[in-house]
């Protein structure tokens, strides 16, 4: 007979959670670097999973002591649909949803959403990360890197915010790292002005 894997209970008054691992890290990073102690950071198994995260949300161990609780999520190709998106989960699941992306929602428990990379723009969080290292000289090797393989290859798709984070992590020391990972060992600039609302999203939560 399998194992059932025993839910883990909330320890900390406030979840942040993010779309899947490297999010997770990323978050996780941020938190310590910003010293804030109350804070939950958990992963919620992808976009289409976060239905099912809300629903077991309410049955967990500590949920009673959950004060508030912020969704992240990438935008991709439309900001307002990823934040419907969300609302319509949350509402589905007897939570409170904010009016905009960015805002929280009066609780309990308080629910704030921050759609990836700025709440405004369609993207992801490579978009947001990208933002924060435009100055580091690397980038214009990433970016002449992409011009290269377009004029010796003929390929002339755009290249990603995913596969140019991951040609700017090959310039660093430690060219083997996720995002989640280079954020964990410090390789993203947390006093980068771009970082500066979702800092202001998660010590509002």
């Amino acid at each position: 007979m399998p194992r059932v894997r025993p839910t883990p209970p909330f320890t900390k008054p406030k979840v942040l959670i993010g779309e899947g691992r490297d999010e997770e890290n990323f978050f996780k990073a941020l938190v310590v670097h910003l010293g804030v102690t109350d804070v939950q950071v958990e992963e919620y198994g992808g976009k289409a999973n976060l239905q099912n995260y809300l629903r077991e949300f309410g049955l967990r161990p500590g949920r009673p002591n959950v004060v508030g609780l912020g969704i992240t999520r990438d935008a991709d190709s439309s900001v307002a649909q990823a934040f419907q998106s969300v609302c319509t989960s949350l509402r589905n699941n007897g939570l409170p949803a904010p009016t905009a992306s960015g805002q929280i929602a009066a609780g309990p428990p308080r629910v704030g959403v921050f759609i990836l990379p700025d709440n405004r723009r369609n993207g992801m969080l490579e978009d947001l990360c990208l933002d924060a290292v435009q100055t580091d000289g690397a980038i214009a090797c990433v970016d002449d890197y992409f011009q290269c393989v377009r004029r010796t290859t003929a390929r002339q798709h755009t290249p990603t915010a995913k596969a140019r984070v991951h040609a700017w992590l090959a310039s660093q020391d430690d060219p083997d790292l996720r995002l989640g990972e280079a954020a964990q060992r410090g390789f993203w600039p947390w006093y980068a002005v771009a970082f500066q609302p979702l800092v202001q999203f998660l010590q509002a939560l």
